[in-house]
């Protein structure tokens, strides 16, 4: 067994605890994931006066349970492996910090809490959470040593949290919540070929195949630009009428256009130099579009 995965010996304090708790569920991660939540229980409530604190607080404690749940049975599956890559062998597990089993430990007492307060919201948004922790940690982890539809498989729980919000307000699946979760699950392709594109010769170190040809190519940059204008035209959607509740006025639908062609541009300025730099760039715009375009979402409804 390689050497750094055993544990080693470090100070046990409380600052060390927060830290490796941290990383172990991915707090930067696992954050985002919840605004993403807490912005589709803003869409879905009919007012803001009838806005529930109890729940909000129970919906952005679950999701960050359920996420870091998830990262954390991730990190004991690829222990191996994150050793081997640069921005993963100093994660807990990996650097031997954490014993796997503790790991496991605080990944089930987080999945047991976030299923419990997501339950207490109501049963739908539990089954959802659920269904999120199985796809990421049985199906898309351990696909991404197999196949590039690693990243299809990973784009389903990926896709969740800002349609799990709606079902926390809503207690329903319908039109709506359909509409958030085809937004953020064609929003993971670019996303993460970005990351996948400058990353590529750290995740080739553990075999991962996160490009869909597997190479830094012309296809792989041309599909990332494909599934940008894809994404533009869910996000629009709502502006059509055709969507419930959920619904866009145009001038919102004109921030989400120009916020989309931005995107649309680092997209083809990818293919267009196919480099390290281009990759990160754009995987940057997209974190900026999806927080600013659930903003729109949210301004719109109560500012119209």
């Amino acid at each position: 067994m390689n050497s750094t995965l055993n544990v080693t010996s470090k100070p046990f304090t409380l600052k060390s605890v927060a830290t490796d708790f941290k990383e172990i569920t991915k707090a930067g991660l696992a954050v985002s994931v919840v605004f993403s939540s807490i912005a589709g229980y803003l869409l879905g409530v009919t007012s803001f006066s009838n806005l529930n604190w109890l729940t909000l607080l129970m919906l952005a404690v679950g999701g960050y349970c359920m996420v870091g749940a998830s990262n954390a049975y991730n990190q004991v599956i690829e222990k191996d492996l994150d050793a081997l890559m640069d921005r993963t062998k100093n994660r807990p597990v990996a650097s031997g910090r954490m014993s796997p089993n503790r790991a496991l430990f605080v990944a089930s007492i987080l999945t047991i809490i976030g299923l419990v307060l997501l339950y207490l919201i109501n049963p739908k948004s539990a089954m959802f959470g659920a269904i999120s922790i199985f796809l990421y940690t049985s199906i898309y982890t351990p696909l991404k040593t197999y196949t590039p539809l690693s990243v299809f498989v990973g784009a389903f729980p990926g896709a969740i949290p800002f349609m799990l919000g709606w079902v926390a307000a809503t207690n329903d699946f319908g039109i709506e919540a359909g509409t958030l979760f085809l937004i953020q699950f064609f929003w993971q392709f670019p996303h993460f070929w970005a990351i996948g594109w400058f990353l590529y010769e750290d995740y080739e170190k553990a075999g991962f195949f996160m490009l869909p040809t597997g190479k830094k190519d012309t296809s792989t940059a041309l599909q990332t630009v494909l599934y940008s204008v894809w994404l533009l035209i869910a996000s629009l959607l709502p502006a059509l009428g055709y969507t419930g509740r959920l619904f866009l006025t145009p001038i919102a639908a004109v921030f989400v256009a120009f916020i989309g062609l931005w995107m649309i541009y680092y997209a083809a300025r990818l293919y267009k130099l196919r480099t390290s730099k281009a990759a990160k760039q754009l995987m940057l715009v997209s974190v900026s579009y999806i927080t600013l375009l659930q903003l729109i979402y949210i301004f719109d409804k109560f500012l119209r």
